[in-house]
């Protein structure tokens, strides 16, 4: 039986082929979940105080990406080029995060994602690079880790090119994680869990794992993690 990933849903207000709003999550990301062994399953937000019980059901976690979180949650004011908010998607994505993180689960945060990761553990986030010659929106550039990282082994390189879609960015690191990955211009790429096998980065793997073998591999282990934690969650 194939694990069972839970892939955070993406409000949104317009959906083609919908009269109303709905709840969505990226082909690719369900894509690349499932290439790798794993059932994606697209979790609703519903009420936040639920979604530990909810994730009990679930082996893994994927948390993508989306828009600009709302700065008031790390307690600064917003930036003039921060995306209106969305409470709603915020208090759910900080549940998962929360939940995942009490329970041990395996994730991968992907962009936003990272950014939730971080706030929830009490780190702060970058509203707005600076230009510095990196080009982080919609384009590829080359991001350096940790030789001694998780992150380096899954993707079995030091040096990887990646997908980049984003105008925020971790600044002050929370509890319990580290930077593992940096772009050329410092900008925070990846990080890591001290106690949970949570893998986070900031870039978009889904955009070209099917191509792109050290991408799927991201995916790859978030459902061999979840199939680990199945089996240890099964009773004796």
């Amino acid at each position: 039986m194939r694990p069972l990933i839970a892939v955070a849903g993406l409000r949104s207000p317009r959906i083609e082929g919908l009269r109303f709003d709905g709840v969505v999550a990226a082909a690719a990301v369900l894509e690349a979940v499932h290439r790798a062994g794993g059932e994606p399953a697209i979790l609703y937000h519903g009420r936040p105080g639920d979604l530990p019980g909810r994730l009990a059901r679930f082996d893994g976690v994927v948390l993508p990406g989306g828009r600009d979180m709302n700065p008031r949650r790390y307690g600064a004011r917003p930036h003039e080029r921060t995306e209106p908010p969305d409470d709603v998607q915020d208090e759910a994505d900080l549940a998962v995060v929360r939940a995942v993180l009490a329970r041990g689960m395996p994730m991968l945060a992907i962009c936003r994602g990272m950014q939730v990761l971080n706030v929830a553990c009490g780190g702060t986030l970058v509203q707005h690079l600076p230009d510095t010659g990196v080009t982080h929106l919609g384009a590829f550039h080359e991001v350096t880790l940790d030789p001694g990282s998780r992150t380096a082994r899954v993707l079995g390189a030091d040096t990887v090119s990646v997908s980049s879609y984003h105008h925020q960015a971790v600044d002050e690191v929370g509890r319990g994680l580290r930077v593992v990955g940096r772009a050329p211009d410092g900008c925070v790429e990846a990080l890591e869990h001290d106690l949970a096998p949570v893998l986070a980065v900031q870039w978009h793997p889904e955009d070209d794992a099917e191509t792109t073998p050290y991408e799927q591999a991201l995916f790859d282990a978030v459902v061999e993690d979840a199939a680990r934690h199945r089996l240890e969650e099964l009773p004796s």
